[in-house]
Formats: C-alpha cells, sequence, structure tokens
C-alpha cells in the first residue's frame, strides 16, 4: 500500500481545490452575502485570502501583482492558486523573511501560514454560502489541540476575536470554530 503524497506542494493543491469547489459554486449574487467573520462578505472571504499571502511573499522577494478580486473573484482566486501553487512546487531555494515567523524556506512558509488558512476559511465560505462544510473531525481536534496551548497569543495577535462558547460534548469542528470565535450555528 503507497502513502497519500504529501509536502507543501500536495497540501496547498488539496485545500485550494476545497475552496475553489466553492468559489466555482457562487453565483454573481452570493459575494455580496454575509459571511461568520464579523463584517465581512463572501467575497471578503476571497479578497483576505488573495491579498494577503500576496504581500506576506514580498518577504521572499516574490512580488505577484494585484489580482482584481472584487472583478471576478473566481477568475482572481484561480489564478492567485496557480500563482500559490507554482511557488510551492519550485521553491528555487528562496527564503522568506519575516519579523513575525522569522526565516523559512519560502514553500515551508505557505505551508505553516496559508495552506491552513484556506483550509480554515473554507468553513466560513461554506457557510456564508449556505453550505454545511466539513473540516473533518480529527484534523479539527488536532489543530484545536495545537492553538490551546497558545491560545492569548492568538487573542493578542487580533486576527481571532473572543471564543464563543461551546459544549464540551460538541463535535470537534464546533469547539475549534468556537475557539476561532466563531459561532458554529451561525447562518446567513
Amino acid at each position: 500500500m503507497t502513502s497519500a503524497p504529501t509536502g507543501p506542494a500536495h497540501q496547498h493543491a488539496a485545500e485550494a481545490a476545497r475552496f475553489t469547489e466553492l468559489v466555482e459554486s457562487a453565483s454573481a449574487g452570493d459575494w455580496a452575502r454575509p459571511a461568520p467573520v464579523a463584517e465581512w462578505t463572501a467575497l471578503d472571504v476571497v479578497k483576505h485570502l488573495v491579498e494577503w499571502p500576496r504581500g506576506f511573499l514580498r518577504g521572499a522577494g516574490i512580488e505577484l501583482p494585484a489580482l482584481a478580486v472584487d472583478a471576478d473573484p473566481a477568475a482572481a482566486w484561480k489564478q492567485h492558486v496557480a500563482d500559490i501553487q507554482a511557488i510551492v512546487e519550485d521553491p528555487a531555494g528562496r527564503v522568506l523573511s519575516n519579523p513575525h515567523t522569522g526565516d523559512r524556506p519560502v514553500d515551508e512558509a505557505i505551508d505553516q501560514f496559508y495552506t491552513g488558512d484556506i483550509w480554515l476559511h473554507s468553513w466560513d465560505l461554506a457557510k456564508a454560502l449556505g453550505r454545511e462544510p466539513d473540516l473533518g473531525e480529527q484534523r479539527c481536534a488536532e489543530a484545536l489541540a495545537g492553538m490551546r496551548p497558545m491560545e492569548q497569543l492568538l487573542r493578542d495577535s487580533g486576527q481571532f476575536g473572543p471564543a464563543v462558547p461551546v459544549d464540551d460534548g460538541a463535535p470537534a469542528q464546533d469547539r475549534l470554530m468556537g475557539f476561532l470565535g466563531r459561532d458554529p450555528a451561525w447562518r446567513p
């Protein structure tokens, strides 16, 4: 039996594919729908995932052109995925330097700081589109276990809202979303 391929390129391709399915399923009117992140719409979820990593990659000397997410979210997302996938498939020895994360090979930095963001925000986009996301119970439990010890650091970063109380017996995905400041029962 062969094991599934792993590594930054494989992980990014898998997470981007899940998110791409959501993006492609959205109609023009869906982009204005509210998202579970306060004051965000479905479009804002896509914009976040396209815009912040492009700035982040400047720390590796990589300048990617801005994309017109507002004009065509699906086209912008697909171009962005292709751009990032090309980098993780051929990192060319580039190192990303960032005062908050230190120096890391660019493919590892993308894997550590961005690919998981796609995974988490797929929940937001699915909810905004009225779908029930499934991030995988084991992966959610592992992510939650990894985040709990650094809760204060995460809260202080301003990237997460206050935790939403969720019953300890709830599914791991609900507990993870509550920990991240999202209401697992949220509906548009």
